[in-house]
């Protein structure tokens, strides 16, 4: 019998410290599930005229010349094969004694496959492409059956510099001939749903003889990746349902029912739904879990503080936990804004609100500490300062996170250690909107709410690319519309990627802006406009290396209208919220990801103006980046962007790759087109789990799971 987690080494050999070291592949498990990234049809020859220069590439194909060429410079005579898919030649170039053995073992009419990094010479009209002293193979020299070498697709799969497709292929096979293994789907379910077994799947996925097998082994191994994983997720939620926190169900004559009262909007149908929801929820004696997602300007912060009012009506805190120090203070501007005398005692008692960040002088944050620890401050907004050890609660009952993507596990693991009696509830937001298989899978865990109404008041937004290098005019017009606004009373931003001289990009910098110009800075846009098209105007830069106190003195002065036009980096991205600002131009903006630019132009129309959004970039039209941009000039659907988003960059490790630096568990399963298959999947766990929590009648499926939550990833799940 052979486990998924056992070692490759007992299996393959020496072939293992290869797979290792180029692939991190390190048990049978991880092989097996290094699916071919396509299958080659037995004669039918790769495409050379694909090929890109020093792309390192797998190809088939046959020899059609051998020929010995001088060397230019010293003495001697280098070995030039010539091979072809029937259209297009590649050149083979060997030296010294690797030349002598591929004569040997290359000769016309050989068909092979050939592993190495790809060289393009253009001369003229030629366009010559070649590999170095490639790894190849002759099929004539496998060491497949007659029945495998007859088959009619070769797996090629994804490879790297020293360890070639078929020394992978050649594992894949070795570990075949010798599986065993206990199937992780119970046998009723397989029947149920017209799955293969497990052992059958991965033979045909790794040897198939027709499309027909492939497509039935990804079927069978696609539900794997969705069974177990929300295995992992209604387990967790099963035994979340076991934890004890203390009811906060507030009460009739309270600070929430005042703060109604004095509210100079109505709620909307959404927040009023939403809020009955989370009410519900605290009423309860075990812990919320609760992420509400809404479009940028949804209202989700009028909701969440609701929430830590009903919680301080029960006599315990609450905390908001932000992502930067401008954040956090924009966020205590906010709420005591609208808590107004409620925020300072009053005559209806009110609240302390105290704001806890790591740049603080030493006075306000012994003030802040004490005012959290005695229970004055029955609400806490902060950065990660709040997490420090020293930093204590009297009664803390709620905690908010906002933007969660941006915070570590442990962060948010250190606030619900400091619960005191029980667990505190947790209610995380997000202005990213997640599409419903996305919160299904990343969000399995928890129960979630969505506000997709947007306030009255809110103004559209309107949103145009402005392609710099095709129409240099354009943006022009781009910066006289900004003088245009300015002159109508008005503020606008100008965002950059990046700070200054020597400093890293801060927007999410797409995958195909190689070989390009650095991309524009704060700094030198910000001198630039001040000396050119907008001179005359108040201009000032704001980025993420300022001081904390230079960053709040400038966002004040830019909420008072002091200042005209705000160069920044993506600082101003969530939180910050100046009515008075009507247009955005983004800088480079193909530079920046599509919930980033959607999140960042949220910060006009908030006052009733109608918003403007420019998108300047030089990506030419029908680019993956200009298409990008078209997609986010194109609707104010968060919900539709966050598809296109999660489309063009993939899903990523639904269980924190990203902050466990661990290999994606999603090989085959795609979060947005797979939808039936990841339903299927939890109903499927929901009803097993419910008739056996602990899998004891399944230990297959029990290992998998214990597989795929081992170590960081036991962890990361732990404490989401």
């Amino acid at each position: 019998m052979t486990s998924f987690d056992e070692p490759l080494k007992k299996v393959v050999g020496r072939s293992a410290a290869s797979l290792e070291s180029a692939l991190g592949i390190s048990t049978v498990g991880e092989l097996l599930r290094h699916y071919p990234r396509r299958y080659a049809q037995r004669g039918e020859l790769t495409p050379i005229a694909s090929l890109e220069h020093d792309e390192h590439v797998t190809v088939v194909a046959k020899v059609s010349s051998a020929v010995r060429r001088p060397m230019k410079n010293r003495q001697g005579t280098w070995l030039d094969i010539e091979v072809t898919d029937g259209k297009e030649k590649l050149h083979l170039a060997f030296f010294g004694k690797g030349a002598y053995v591929a004569e040997q073992r290359l000769t016309p009419g050989t068909e092979a496959m050939f592993s190495g990094k790809v060289g393009v010479f253009v001369g003229g009209r030629t366009r010559r492409v070649s590999l170095t002293h490639p790894e190849y193979e002759s099929f004539d020299e496998t060491e497949e059956t007659a029945e495998e070498f007859a088959s009619a697709l070769v797996p090629i799969y994804p490879s790297a510099q020293g360890l070639p497709s078929w020394k992978i292929r050649r594992a894949v096979r070795t570990v075949l001939d010798v599986l065993s293994l206990d199937d992780p789907v119970p046998a009723e379910i397989r029947e149920r749903l017209g799955l293969l077994p497990i052992e059958d799947a991965l033979r045909r996925v790794h040897r198939p003889r027709s499309q027909a097998d492939v497509a039935r082994s990804h079927d069978r191994l696609k539900f794997d990746e969705a069974f177990v994983l929300q295995a992992v997720l209604v387990r967790r939620r099963m035994a979340a349902s076991a934890w004890l926190a203390r009811a906060r169900p507030g009460r009739d004559d309270g600070l929430l029912r005042e703060f109604d009262k004095r509210l100079p909007f109505q709620l909307t149908e959404g927040q009023r739904q939403v809020g009955e929801e989370i009410a519900a929820d605290l009423a309860r004696e075990h812990p919320m879990h609760r992420l509400l997602q809404g479009e940028v300007g949804a209202g989700k912060t009028v909701v969440a503080l609701r929430a830590m009012l009903q919680v301080v009506d029960s006599g315990g805190q609450a905390v908001l936990l932000a992502p930067t120090e401008v954040l956090a203070q924009q966020h205590h501007r906010s709420i005591v804004n609208m808590l107004g005398d409620l925020a300072a005692g009053g005559m209806f008692g009110g609240t302390a609100v105290a704001l806890l960040t790591g740049s603080m002088g030493a006075a306000a944050r012994r003030s802040a500490l004490l005012d959290a620890a005695s229970g004055a401050a029955g609400i806490v907004i902060g950065t990660h300062a709040v997490l420090q050890e020293h930093v204590q609660f009297a009664d803390l009952g709620l905690v908010v996170v906002d933007e969660q993507h941006r915070f570590g596990v442990e962060q948010r693991d250190a606030l619900r250690e400091k619960g005191g009696g029980g667990r505190p509830h947790v209610l995380v937001m997000t202005a990213t909107p997640i599409p419903r298989t996305v919160a299904m899978t990343v969000f399995g865990d928890l129960e979630v709410s969505t506000l997709s109404q947007l306030p009255s008041g809110r103004a559209p937004i309107t949103t145009h690319v402005v392609p710099a290098a095709e129409k240099p005019h354009y943006l022009d017009r781009a910066w006289q519309r900004v003088r245009e606004e300015v002159g109508l009373g008005r503020q606008a931003y100008v965002v950059c990627p990046r700070i200054g001289d020597q400093e890293g990009d801060e927007g999410d910098l797409a995958k195909d802006d190689e070989e390009r110009r650095p991309p524009l800075a704060v700094l030198d846009v910000a001198r630039m406009l001040a000396e050119g098209p907008l001179s005359g105007l108040r201009i000032e830069a704001l980025h993420g290396k300022l001081a904390p106190e230079d960053k709040d003195a400038t966002m004040r002065a830019f909420a008072r209208g002091e200042i005209d036009v705000l160069v920044a980096t993506t600082v101003i991205e969530v939180g910050v919220d100046v009515p008075n600002s009507s247009v955005m131009v983004i800088m480079d903006a193909d530079r920046f990801g599509v919930s980033q630019l959607h999140q960042l132009r949220g910060r006009v129309g908030r006052g009733g103006l109608p918003g403007l959004c420019l998108l300047v970039s030089e990506a030419p039209e029908g680019t993956q980046a200009r298409r990008r941009l078209d997609a986010v000039a194109a609707t104010l659907d968060g919900f539709e962007l966050s598809r296109v988003d999660l489309e063009q960059r993939r899903e990523g490790d639904v269980l924190g790759a990203a902050q466990s630096g661990r290999k994606s568990s999603l090989k085959l399963l795609q979060l947005l087109r797979d939808e039936d298959v990841i339903e299927t999947a939890r109903a499927e766990a929901t009803a097993l789990l419910s008739a056996d929590s602990e899998l004891s009648a399944h230990p297959a499926l029990r290992a998998e799971i214990d597989t795929m939550v081992a170590g960081e990833r036991a962890e990361y799940l732990e404490k989401a």
